[in-house]
């Protein structure tokens, strides 16, 4: 399993409310997203990581989502291209920071659209979602960036299943060729090499966790997804994620780690 040193946060905003949305769960109040947030970059610490923290940019009301932005590997480095034209002006402030710390920074290319939410890596191999954020051509530029930096890459279409925004709100790597999957998202031939731990109906949306290091976060309130982990060996560190959700986020799309 990778070993994280670093990850890459952005504040939420005081426009966090006008972020994109289709879950009909409220508007997320602001003070509890920030110490809901707090929480979660103090968690990453208590992982190990170094927390670069990027101030919220009140142009992007989303831009606290920052895995949308850029796909970070030990052999390749990359900003998206994001589906939603809204989050187009997300990409360059990122791409400043990564230029910090990353060589040979790649791009996807329009008219291909990718959304990091859509990409889970599995040890040397990278699951890549279609969505209704990432199009084929997209999809097609990433694998090919990738094979050429000496990994394996698939896709997976999530259109067919309207619960899914993003391939990774189905489906968690958690290390020791492991998946965490949710209900109705598609097991591909690629996946039958892997030992697949179902998630319930009811607790659809635990399956977007987050391995680090020696912990998996997970969301909080979702107990038989936390009992069928601890039932793996597995250390968990649930976080409320409450106000991200309204917001079709989980705990994956709160950072950058690498």
């Amino acid at each position: 399993m990778i070993q994280f040193t670093q990850a890459i946060v952005r504040l939420p905003g005081a426009e966090l409310a006008r972020g994109l949305s289709s879950a009909n769960l409220g508007a997320p109040d602001l003070d509890l997203a920030m110490q809901q947030h707090a929480a979660y970059c103090a968690a990453l610490r208590r992982c190990g990581l170094n927390v670069i923290s990027l101030p919220a940019d009140p142009q992007f009301p989303d831009g606290t989502f920052v895995e949308d932005t850029a796909v970070i590997a030990e052999r390749s480095t990359l900003v998206t291209r994001p589906g939603a034209p809204s989050r187009l002006g997300e990409v360059p402030s990122i791409h400043e920071c990564l230029r910090r710390l990353r060589a040979d920074i790649r791009q996807i290319r329009p008219p291909g659209t990718l959304d990091g939410g859509d990409v889970c890596q599995a040890g040397t191999h990278f699951f890549v979602g279609i969505s209704a954020r990432t199009s084929p051509a997209g999809a097609w530029q990433f694998c090919e960036i990738q094979r050429a930096a000496g990994y394996t890459a698939s896709t997976v279409d999530v259109r067919g299943n309207s619960t899914l925004l993003h391939l990774k709100s189905g489906i968690a790597y958690l290390g020791e060729n492991r998946l965490l999957i949710a209900p109705g998202t598609p097991i591909t031939p690629e996946m039958q090499d892997f030992e697949r731990i179902a998630v319930r109906d009811e607790e659809a949306y635990a399956a977007n966790c987050v391995r680090v290091n020696d912990q998996v976060l997970i969301a909080e309130g979702y107990p038989r997804t936390a009992e069928a982990l601890r039932g793996c060996g597995y250390s968990i560190l649930p976080l409320a994620v409450s106000e991200f959700r309204k917001l079709d986020g989980g705990l994956s799309c709160l950072s950058l780690r690498f």
